[in-house]
């Protein structure tokens, strides 16, 4: 089987996309691990585009290990960017698991998208007991064992937990991420970041992402991290979320909806070969 894709990434938080508007492609999960695996094509999600008669079309998130995911904010923003080039509007509308999400195109490369107003509420996280999710007092060791008690829970269209420290090389996200994914605390796993508050407009993160691993980007993960330090009083409404690969920008507008500026790649078209 061949399948016409594109690939784009958002400051290396990189996706397959698959526009299933004209021709409808049924893939297993077998199939989306296998586009995703590095060894293959590669990506840290496969996205596929579907027809919608509210907005300009609908998109549905699989991480690497082929589970469906609610929300991604960079693919959200490549995806915008592709329709944008396709139909020559500078506001896109499409629909996720986590709603209507709103981009604004712009000029250089840059893509604003509305994520909306994140979710604090033990139940909505969710969590697998009823605790305050400002702290949730669980346990993390830095490389020389040293115990850290912490973690801000948000769900932003998926559930996040925040960690933040006094130094992120002195955690191995690589270690920590995959323990606090499955913790049993978080039913539907989670997200995990680890960050630093540099100033009260910048904060460095590395992130885990659930159901893929470790990443150079993720959108929904910068989301979480600004909302969590204005929680927390660390950083101010607007932060800029700073990654390895480069910064998106977060401004929580005075409903407290989130907004998630940043760069998207160029569009490259591919042929898998199933």
């Amino acid at each position: 089987m061949d399948i016409k894709a594109f690939k784009m990434d958002g400051l290396g938080n990189d996706f397959v996309i698959i526009d299933n508007r004209q021709k409808i492609t049924d893939l297993s999960k077998e199939q989306i691990i296998k586009i995703c695996d590095r060894n293959f094509i590669g990506c840290d999600q496969l996205i596929l585009i579907e027809k919608d008669n509210t907005a300009d079309a609908r998109l549905k998130f699989f991480n690497s290990d082929g589970g469906e995911s609610g929300a991604c904010g960079n693919g959200t923003r490549c995806v915008a960017d592709l329709i944008s080039k396709e139909n020559g509007n500078k506001t896109i509308i499409l629909t996720t698991l986590s709603g209507n999400l709103k981009s604004e195109i712009l000029n250089n490369n840059l893509v604003t998208t509305e994520i909306g107003n994140a979710k604090v509420k033990w139940n909505e996280i969710p969590l697998s007991e009823e605790l305050n999710t400002l702290n949730l007092n669980i346990k993390i060791n830095d490389i020389n064992n040293n115990e850290h008690l912490g973690g801000t829970a948000i769900n932003v269209g998926n559930p996040h937990i925040v960690f933040f420290v006094d130094e992120i090389k002195n955690f191995d996200i690589e270690k920590i991420g995959p323990q606090i994914e499955n913790h049993k605390m978080f039913p539907e796993k989670c997200n995990v970041t680890i960050a630093k508050v540099l100033n009260k407009n910048l904060i460095k993160v590395k992130v885990w992402e659930r159901g893929a691993g470790l990443t150079k980007a993720c959108g929904t993960a910068a989301c979480a991290t600004a909302f969590a330090g204005t929680l927390n009083k660390l950083t101010d409404h607007n932060t800029d979320i700073e990654f390895e690969t480069g910064k998106l920008s977060i401004f929580i507008d005075e409903k407290n909806s989130i907004h998630m500026k940043g760069p998207v790649s160029d569009i490259k078209e591919i042929l898998i070969k199933l």
